[in-house]
């Protein structure tokens, strides 16, 4: 049996891990990678410490297409596979109190090094700044023309390419092209697109017959017009937050949430901004915040009066500063009309009424989003239908495989997006490796 000539187009999380299970599976391995320098979104990840996975993952901390096909994908590698993985790459790691994995380094750079020094002893040829543009079928192979990068500012208006349903392929004929019997797709998205993510592996994808769901920005921050942004800028508080599309509520998000001078960043923040595109366009988007998670109108209430009448003396701000970040407090009092040391026995019924729906659903004038240029992932790519989730195979085009950010599917923050790099693209290397 002949020894299969794979090429990698990709050279991120999933590409890396796709290109090194290929080659440890028996193929001959060429790794492509748009930018001339590899690795960058795994350096910037997890603010350039890189957060490999999460202690739990499942197919319940993903968004996009079908659940059991990613429940399938990430069965086939798993968490403590992964952990074991990087262990016998020589990556120690620690888990945090937020349940998640990072370098004992707390530097990026450690995982980079640990997956190129991996890639280069299994025999993977590697080329940077070699940006493939077209991908036919030549026969019972694949045909890919590349054209040469050596300019890293060739990305900077890639997201001005884009359109909603038409994803044009770079200008400019290929310099030269490479046959391969099998092809991985592991681009990734439109995040980052000055990183090289700049909307070509879709066009590429679209070019073999495939059909995406709109890819819009995820996990980037939220645009608001806030004077609290200006006037509270930097404060860090946990938090849920609720969007509502008209009257209907579409998501809901809690963790850390961060007051920016732009807006509103941290987890919470970052996880409801891909919903924010799922509201029909014409629907009025709302955003509403809850400071105190898990209470409701009733439990607050009912705790306020019990303090009015234990501690009657103490004021409404010192009552609140104990939950909550004080300055936050004071903004809640402020925004309900009541003096900050008014003694809890003395708040009159309404104005407590007023402090308690401020609390819990203070309305957060989110305006858009911070879009691709700030977007860790982004939502929408392949349909996962058009794909075989055993091997990643692609049903319009045999013999490319697709891996990755490329495909509809997309964590929350938290590694999740790394184990699905991980996993998908293991998946994806062992089938081409092994055909």
């Amino acid at each position: 049996m002949a020894i299969p000539l794979v090429v990698v187009v990709g050279a991120g999380a999933a590409g890396l891990t796709a290109s090194l299970r290929a080659a440890e599976a028996g193929a001959h391995v060429t790794l492509l990678n748009a930018h001339p320098r590899i690795g960058l979104k795994i350096l910037m990840s997890g603010g350039t410490r890189c957060n490999i996975t999460h202690a739990e993952v499942t197919e319940r901390d993903f968004n996009g297409g079908s659940r059991p096909f990613v429940r399938r994908v990430l069965a086939e590698f798993d968490v403590a596979q992964t952990l074991a993985w990087f262990e016998q790459l020589g990556v120690a790691l620690k888990l945090e109190p937020t349940g998640k994995y990072f370098p004992e380094s707390d530097d990026a750079q450690t995982v980079l090094d640990a997956l190129l020094d991996a890639v280069t002893r299994a025999g993977v040829h590697v080329e940077p700044g070699a940006r493939v543009v077209r991908i036919a079928r030549d026969g019972d192979r694949y045909r890919l023309g590349i054209q040469t990068v050596r300019e890293s500012a060739a990305f900077g208006a890639a997201v001005a390419r884009v359109r909603e349903t038409h994803w044009p392929l770079p200008a400019g004929e290929p310099d030269r092209s490479l046959d391969a019997d099998r092809v991985i797709l592991a681009t990734g998205g439109l995040s980052f697109p000055r990183t090289g993510s700049d909307g070509t592996g879709y066009a590429l994808a679209t070019s073999l017959g495939h059909t995406l769901e709109a890819p819009t920005p995820a996990l980037t921050p939220l645009a608001a017009d806030d004077r609290w942004c200006r006037e509270l800028q930097g404060l860090t508080v946990d938090a849920e937050l609720r969007l509502f599309g008209g009257r209907e509520r579409v998501a809901s998000t809690r963790g850390s949430l961060l007051l920016a001078h732009f807006g509103y960043s941290g987890p919470c923040a970052l996880d409801l901004s891909r919903h924010w595109y799922e509201v029909e366009d014409g629907a009025e988007r709302r955003v509403a915040a809850s400071f105190l998670p898990g209470e409701t109108e009733e439990t607050l209430t009912a705790s306020l009066v019990r303090a009015a009448s234990a501690e009657p003396r103490a004021s409404v701000r010192a009552l609140l500063a104990r939950r909550i970040p004080e300055r936050l407090a004071g903004a809640l009092c402020a925004e309900a009309g009541i003096a900050e040391s008014t003694p809890i026995a003395q708040l009159p019924r309404d104005a407590r009424a007023r402090l308690v729906a401020r609390t819990l659903s203070r309305p957060m004038p989110v305006t858009g989003t911070l879009g691709y240029e700030k977007a860790e992932v982004t939502a929408g790519g392949v349909r996962l239908s058009e794909v075989d989730p055993r091997t990643l195979e692609s049903r319009m085009a045999p013999g490319v495989h697709l891996c990755g950010e490329i495909l509809d599917v997309e964590g929350r923050l938290g590694g999740f997006n790394f184990q699905w790099s991980w996993s998908s693209g293991t998946v994806a290397g062992r089938s081409v490796g092994s055909t």
